[in-house]
């Protein structure tokens, strides 16, 4: 009698060495007026300003309740409320460690191939009939243009996807070579454990990655968001179900950030942390697992992106246009509130009135406001703390001697947090401005003698701890190498007659060194193998039977 068996592997039967769609990165939609895409989003952002949505906690494919919630509002327009957000805690966290731990037991076993299927059809729902809707929850929680919106939750995660399954594909083709007689592999396998990721407010994008990069490789991950790009993150849970994720794969988790991670990190079952943020709040992390190590069952991966102070510099030889675009594109796209925003310039004493007077020209033409008007160049920063920090700089820069506000410097914080893009004048180049990490719309300029050229390049590596993106400018070529040279160590992404801002899925792989992280480069096969723990697995097809060798037949 024939009978019908289910196997026990959930792939038995699918053979093949399978290649997934080559990856292209996603086009960016220019919401020209007219255009079906402009009609969309307005009509979504529309729609999502007159809501109020409940976010609920979701572990193990269930909607959690708490009896807690916070308002999620808008950066620029702090009195609307668009939605309510549980808060998770020491419970929840709990949960989510048990259900990770369950939902790893088979998600683990899959083939590489059925995992990246989610992924890749979560990209196309994403460039497709969720476009609209992940964009306006980014420009209205997070006070993103559209501009800014569409090359971040649209276009970054589909590549972050599509890529990411591509770069799976060369991990697993990694084999070692086979003697007479002998096949040796390696099997790259998930780690044992779950991965804690800890997601920013600034990109929509950075959450969907954190959490299914490692998930692609067999891994589980527990999600926690920051409670101000909250809205966003959701609307990329809800996706990801959507695609096919299985229940407990991803547990999303926002709330208590200090009880959530006394659980995560006190859990021998910690496999890996992969983070986004803040330098500081790294450290702290990392400290943490130093202190628990004893405790794991296995050493986490650490992968993190945190701070920078992100430069330019030009040479004399310089074209001052294209310097004024970098600065104030590179400066004040998206606030400031970029890791890679330009935060410092060098510009030389030869071009600088040049430069000056393009950069201030430009930074007065910017308009500010509500994303949804989409003549606004710039919206609000994030939050409260954020505004009364930058606004401390300015207060401070107003104050020096040794500085001059050239345009900007205005703050409002009456319906919006509101921060003008600011041009600072520096006198010393080691002015509290050009040193310290500020996170938002200002860019401190230290004008040098243009015969100082290699001393300046000293001081630009030397100034900051951190290593993240920098930009040189230069028609020498000369100028070019030296520069090269010098600040090899001074940026992760280097960028050269280009602002440092901007690095695409792919393209430029994104990870600074230094305090600026470990440089595991987000969007590339890098990454993913911080995520794998590859066994070596030697078959001899002629075992020896005698203990004996040659050598020891005759004296």
């Amino acid at each position: 009698m024939n009978q019908t068996r289910t196997p026990e592997h959930p792939t038995a039967g699918s053979h093949g060495q399978f290649k997934p769609p080559t990856p292209i990165n996603e086009p960016i939609l220019d919401y020209a007026p007219g255009s079906p895409e402009r009609a969309a989003l307005k009509a979504e952002l529309e729609r999502q300003s007159n809501q109020v949505v409940d976010i609920p906690l979701i572990i193990g494919g269930e909607e959690i309740h708490t009896e807690a919630t916070f308002d999620v509002t808008s950066p620029h327009d702090h009195h609307h409320v668009l939605a309510k957000c549980h808060i998770g805690t020491r419970v929840e966290a709990e949960a989510a460690v048990e259900a990770a731990r369950d939902a790893w037991s088979e998600w683990s076993m899959w083939a590489w191939q059925d995992r990246a299927a989610v992924l890749l059809k979560a990209a196309e729902l994403l460039a497709g009939p969720w476009r609209a809707k992940l964009n306006a929850a980014t420009m209205l929680g997070q006070s993103k243009t559209i501009y800014q919106a569409e090359i971040d939750a649209a276009c970054e995660l589909v590549d972050f996807w599509r890529f990411n399954c591509h770069f799976a594909t060369k991990v697993y083709a990694e084999q070692p070579v086979s003697g007479v007689g002998v096949w040796n592999r390696l099997d790259h396998r998930p780690l044992e454990g779950f991965i804690y990721a800890i997601s920013p407010f600034n990109f929509t994008a950075i959450g969907g990655n954190l959490t299914t990069a490692p998930a692609l490789m067999g891994n589980v991950s527990i999600w926690k968001p920051s409670t101000t790009g909250v809205l966003g993150s959701y609307y990329v849970m809800k996706l990801l179900e959507e695609a096919g994720l299985p229940p407990g794969v991803v547990n999303f988790i926002p709330g208590d950030a200090a009880q959530i991670s006394d659980v995560l990190l006190a859990s021998p079952e910690l496999a890996g942390i992969h983070f986004t943020g803040s330098t500081g709040t790294f450290q702290h992390l990392w400290k943490s697992v130093a202190q628990n190590l004893e405790n794991y069952n296995a050493y986490p991966r650490l992968v993190g992106e945190t701070g920078g102070k992100d430069f330019i510099v030009a040479h004399e030889s310089a074209d001052p246009q294209a310097v004024a675009v970098a600065m104030v594109r590179g400066a004040f796209e998206y606030q400031g509130q970029k890791c890679s925003a330009a935060s410092r310039a060098y510009i030389p004493d030869t071009i600088w009135d040049e430069v000056r007077d393009r950069a201030v020209a430009m930074t007065k033409e910017l308009k500010m406001g509500d994303p949804a008007d989409f003549r606004n160049f710039v919206g609000a920063v994030i939050d409260r703390k954020s505004f009364d920090n930058i606004k401390s700089y300015l207060d401070y820069a107003e104050r020096s001697e040794d500085s001059e506000i050239l345009v900007g410097g205005g703050c409002d914080d009456s319906k919006g947090f509101f921060v003008e893009p600011t041009l600072v004048l520096a006198k010393d180049p080691k002015h509290k401005l050009m040193c310290e990490e500020i996170f938002g719309p200002i860019l401190t300029i230290h004008v040098y003698d243009a015969g100082e050229w290699t001393e300046t390049l000293d001081r630009v590596d030397e100034t900051s701890p951190y290593a993240l993106t920098g930009a040189v400018f230069a028609r020498d070529r000369n100028a070019v190498r030296q520069a090269g040279a010098r600040l090899r160590h001074a940026a992760g992404n280097y960028y050269v007659n280009d602002k440092p801002t901007g690095a695409v899925v792919g393209q430029q792989p994104f990870g600074g060194g230094r305090a600026s992280g470990t440089n595991d480069k987000a969007g590339s096969v890098l990454n993913l193998l911080r995520w794998v723990s590859p066994r070596t697995i030697k078959e001899t097809f002629d075992s020896p039977v005698d203990y004996r060798y040659p050598f020891m037949e005759a004296e």
